[in-house]
């Protein structure tokens, strides 16, 4: 995995747990250490925040990245007020692509390595020739939403070709559905090994101050490397609990705008969707939220679709969960 610098987010968020920490722990000495120790040190503290935004500010204005969630590092407010959540929500299911993180361009290349090839092979099979996968015209309308075997089923339909179901010990050059969504799969974790996963910045700090106020949260998924993205991007450690594909085959969840995977999300973490919050991306996200009764849904619009989101049903959209923390900053 290639190694790249650590980005603005993270290094806001680690400086705003170590500042807090210290910050704590002046608190918890202060009766040992006397009124007049306690306020020289509250001061240096206090000089320590200033430098500190100062200088990740400088750095972030040197590598041309997002410096809004700069004066986080030094925001003192509990983690719990800077979420913009109601306060009777007990808990957040996050959707990961598009939300936590940017793989939806990944498994879309993917796919397309998967058909090319197979196209390939069978035009020089039959000697009959396919319109080719584009990730323009076929991904939203054949892939996205379904299965890895479902969505092989439907791109082949559109092209008039049908293959036998096979099993899920074909290998990847195998002709078979379950060939080629083998091949998709090896495809994806090739791509993501060589790139690596990286969480969008906002929705890490956002992750880990949810984490901090004891807000349980949960990510769901219709792929099965869910777990493998979230390994890769960090974010592991700040989620309860998780509903991917494999949860989806085995409790037969329908998938969205069906609210089912966000229910049982709600249900693993405990709370009930009246007190929970969803972050979702697409209108089939938003339906599924206001479909579940889920208190609080908000849409993170990445794509210039915001007013749909809304018309959908949405309480809040915002283009980073950042924007998010961002807000509450600014009327610190």
């Amino acid at each position: 995995m290639p190694r790249t610098a650590t980005d603005i987010g993270s290094l806001v968020g680690a400086w705003r747990l170590a500042l807090t920490s210290a910050e704590a722990a002046l608190r918890a000495g202060a009766h040992d250490l006397g009124g007049s120790e306690v306020r020289r040190l509250s001061a240096r503290l206090a000089e320590e925040r200033t430098a500190t935004v100062r200088l990740l500010d400088a750095l972030a204005r040197d590598r041309r990245e997002e410096r809004t969630l700069v004066p986080l590092a030094a925001s003192t407010w509990e983690p719990r007020r800077l979420l913009g959540l109601p306060s009777d929500v007990a808990a957040c299911v996050f959707s990961a692509d598009g939300v936590l993180v940017a793989s939806a361009a990944t498994h879309a290349e993917a796919w397309q390595e998967t058909f090319d090839a197979f196209l390939s092979r069978s035009m020089e099979r039959v000697g009959n020739s396919f319109a080719p996968f584009t990730i323009a015209a076929d991904y939203f309308r054949y892939i996205h939403g379904r299965t890895r075997n479902d969505a092989v089923r439907a791109f082949l339909a559109s092209r008039g070709v049908s293959l036998p179901e096979g099993s899920p010990d074909d290998p990847a050059d195998a002709d078979t559905v379950d060939g080629l969504a083998r091949h998709k799969s090896e495809a994806l974790l090739r791509l993501l090994d060589a790139r690596g996963v990286k969480a969008y910045q906002g929705s890490r700090l956002y992750l880990e101050l949810a984490h901090d106020a004891g807000v349980r949260c949960a990510i769901v998924s219709g792929s099965t490397t869910m777990p493998y993205l979230l390994d890769r991007a960090g974010l592991a450690d700040l989620v309860d609990e998780k509903v991917d594909g494999t949860t989806v085959r085995a409790e037969g969840l329908r998938r969205k705008p069906a609210p089912d995977m966000l229910l049982a999300a709600s249900r693993r973490l405990g709370v009930a969707p009246d007190h929970a919050a969803v972050f979702e991306t697409g209108s089939d996200g938003v339906l599924a939220g206001r479909t579940g009764g889920f208190e609080l849904v908000v849409a993170v619009d990445r794509g210039g679709e915001a007013n749909a989101l809304r018309a959908d049903g949405a309480d809040l959209v915002v283009s980073d969960l950042g924007q998010i923390l961002a807000q509450a900053l600014a009327v610190a």
